[in-house]
């Protein structure tokens, strides 16, 4: 009997660990458990994800909390290294580039443990982006990739990489494929005293953005001076920032609402319903391409080259003038292309891992 233990702790890897550990199931010879790390640990950044999404409880919880990305990965890499050394797996899973992920890789790699690397391949092409690094230090030490681009594959292969690669798709897409019915209901419009079509959802949490005080105040300005309403869900660590830097007047704007982080399918709902999307998050770049909302990225570069490519949005960065011209901008009528994916992917990432494990 063959064991897998997946490794999440934050939003993103929440999301797209789900459909892979229910396509999992299908493989009985292969034993999987889940290690939390408590990256995210509050409940609107965690729990949420785990109830809606229908997430086992994790089999062990590091509990490693906030704190510096040094901090986070000495944290995860001394109390991971002991589930490890006591369970011994045969292949550790990674999802996308946050600290969890980059730190378990380095643990997997110096406990001589296989490691498979869902997302991998992407690049942003920025070294003073902590995921870029964590991005670099998976892809340089996994032995199983999946790539949810062709992009990603093609830069792997120039890359000489000597693990194998699969092109399989974006997970995060399985689940809003396989629930379209739910993004319909409008209740939640009802919820927030909005109009089908006539606000704008919005999202900041990028270190790169929260950092730095100029970036967030130009963000800040953005959003006030957007032609619709502004929704923001607010992330702790904007809040903790936007107070830093003495920003705080701007959330008195009355263009911009101000929401608690909210569960899956209720950003989805909102995405669905929205007119344009403002983020630097490339969650919800994905999400939004999906939807087929404009989006506005307010990072300087996207992994997510594929949304740009087909007109489905632009990278604006913390630029006021370039956002309030795009802004404007109405998203192409073409059809989606279906390059992230096209509903599959948690079935090719299962059936790659056991047979890697199996030796087919």
């Amino acid at each position: 009997m063959k064991s897998v233990y997946f490794v999440v702790g934050a939003r993103p890897q929440f999301i797209k660990a789900a459909p892979v550990l229910e396509a999992m199931k299908a493989f009985v010879n292969i034993t999987v458990k889940l290690i939390h790390t408590g990256q995210h640990y509050d409940y609107n950044l965690s729990e949420v994800f785990f109830q809606e999404l229908k997430i086992p409880a994790p089999d062990y919880q590091l509990n490693c909390g906030s704190g510096t990305s040094v901090e986070q990965y000495v944290s995860i890499l001394q109390k991971l290294s002991e589930v490890l050394r006591n369970d011994k797996p045969d292949m550790l899973v990674v999802f996308g580039d946050t600290n969890s992920t980059g730190a378990a890789s380095l643990c997997a790699n110096l406990m001589r443990i296989k490691l498979a690397h869902v997302e991998s391949g992407l690049r942003e092409f920025d070294k003073n982006i902590p995921e870029e690094i964590n991005k670099i230090v998976t892809d340089a030490l996994s032995d199983l990739y999946f790539c949810p681009t062709q992009t990603a594959v093609d830069f792997l292969n120039k890359s000489n990489i000597s693990g194998k690669i699969i092109l399989s798709g974006d997970p995060v897409l399985d689940l809003l494929f396989a629930n379209k019915s739910k993004f319909e209901d409008i209740k939640i419009l009802e919820k927030f005293n909005l109009e089908k079509g006539k606000y704008i959802f919005a999202t900041c949490h990028r270190q790169n953005n929260t950092n730095n005080r100029s970036a967030l105040e130009s963000i800040l300005r953005i959003f006030a001076a957007a032609p619709l309403p502004v929704l923001l869900p607010l992330h702790p660590r904007t809040k903790k920032a936007i107070v830093e830097f003495d920003l705080s007047n701007y959330l008195e704007h009355t263009h911009i609402h101000i929401i608690e982080p909210i569960g899956f399918w209720e950003t989805q709902s909102l995405i669905a319903n929205c007119d344009k999307v403002l983020t630097d998050s490339g969650g919800v770049i994905k999400e939004a391409y999906f939807h087929g909302k404009y989006v506005l990225v307010l990072d300087g570069q996207t992994e997510w080259v594929e949304v740009i490519n087909e007109e489905r949005g632009f990278v604006c960065g913390p630029d006021f003038d370039l956002a309030s011209k795009y802004l404007k901008h109405q998203i192409t009528n073409e059809p989606l292309k279906h390059t992230l994916g096209k509903g599959d992917a948690s079935k090719i990432i299962s059936k790659g891992i056991s047979d890697y494990l199996l030796g087919i």
